[in-house]
């Protein structure tokens, strides 16, 4: 009652001071200004993909990224369930496998990003405009442990078919295919390379010398590093991981080159952020974005980025094997169905 009463008395002048006061206030800092928030999915490392998250939003500040991140499997399937009422916004990092076959039933929005005339052609969807561009990729190697291995005198492959040399017998660990996209890529390459009876032939014999197949495509690296076998069915990265890390672990290529596959980023059609979108996916594009991608995987998008990472073998790139990625795609419930069948027994429990 006090205050109301010394209101009356003061009439408008507190109303005044009180405008006055108001209108002296400093703006509102940039950073509570409303951004535009784009929901992102990925299957990328947290750490990476929170390193490529933070460089985005530090050159576009009016844009907030919302990171849905989840195994492969997880996020294609979310995907494909969410097709006809999108709840995402853009993906970035993606296995191509997988975006061919959201392409298939009309999940990705065609874009152009404006360097497109920088990104090699395998590292683009090859539809005009494209669906998905490529940021990084990796390929098909052995993790050889040079202690183990000479321990038991085993010779250094050099070809895929040296692994079917009964001296390597339960000498050899691999990703199983259903679980593993880099299971998967090695038995799409040699089907592909060699010819599907051949490449099954080929299958039959390496599974006499295989000791298990493991669910996950860095394990048997892992397997080959810490001495328990001395010879993993990996990829490349996996190989320079294991050797910065201190063991005694080779990445060998092999003479045939090896399968692979890559992370991609793309634009969800129906998004209503689509504007923004069309942002990131240039930044994801950009030389920038593909001079960060190499400090974790060497092999990117443009050409001519060179990658600080030790022990990574050169010529990876020289590597990459014959890979029909739309081939692979359609044909990988059969292939997967085949392959459980001749060689499941030998996986390890889940």
């Amino acid at each position: 009652m006090r205050f109301a009463s010394f209101l009356r008395r003061c009439g408008g002048r507190v109303l005044g001071a009180l405008l006055v006061a108001i209108i002296a206030l400093p703006p509102s800092p940039a950073g509570t200004q409303t951004k535009t928030r784009l929901v992102v999915y990925s299957t990328l490392e947290a750490d990476h993909i929170g390193k490529y998250k933070q460089a985005f939003e530090a050159d576009n500040p009016d844009i907030e990224l919302a990171l849905v991140r989840d195994s492969t499997g997880i996020i294609t399937s979310r995907l494909l369930a969410e097709k006809d009422n999108p709840r995402g916004d853009a993906i970035w990092g993606l296995a191509v496998t997988s975006m061919i076959l959201l392409d298939e039933v009309n999940v990705l929005a065609p874009y152009a990003p404006r360097n497109l005339a920088e990104i090699k052609p395998n590292f683009r969807d090859p539809q005009t405009p494209p669906r998905w561009i490529g940021i990084d990729a990796w390929v098909g190697a052995l993790c050889y442990n040079t202690v183990e291995a000479a321990k038991l005198k085993l010779p250094k492959p050099a070809s895929w078919m040296d692994l079917l040399d009964p001296v390597y017998k339960g000498r050899i660990v691999m990703p199983n295919p259903a679980s593993s996209g880099t299971g998967f890529f090695h038995v799409s390459m040699w089907l592909q390379s060699f010819g599907e009876d051949a490449g099954w032939r080929y299958m039959d014999r390496l599974n006499d010398n295989i000791a298990v197949y493991v669910h996950s495509g860095s394990k048997p690296c892992k397997m080959a590093a810490s001495g328990e076998f001395p010879i993993g069915i990996a990829a490349d990265n996996a190989g320079a991981v294991a050797a910065q890390q201190g063991a005694p672990i080779e990445t060998l290529l092999m003479r045939e080159g090896g399968g692979w596959d890559m992370d991609a980023a793309a634009i969800i059609r129906g998004t209503h952020n689509l504007a923004a979108s069309q942002r990131l996916a240039d930044w994801a594009a950009s030389r920038k974005a593909n001079e960060l991608y190499a400090t974790i995987l060497p092999l990117v998008a443009i050409s001519g980025i060179r990658s600080p990472i030790p022990h990574y073998t050169a010529g990876v790139e020289e590597a990459m094997a014959k890979n029909d990625l739309r081939w692979a795609s359609a044909n990988r419930a059969r292939i997967l169905g085949e392959w459980q069948k001749r060689y499941d027994a030998k996986s390890e429990p889940k």
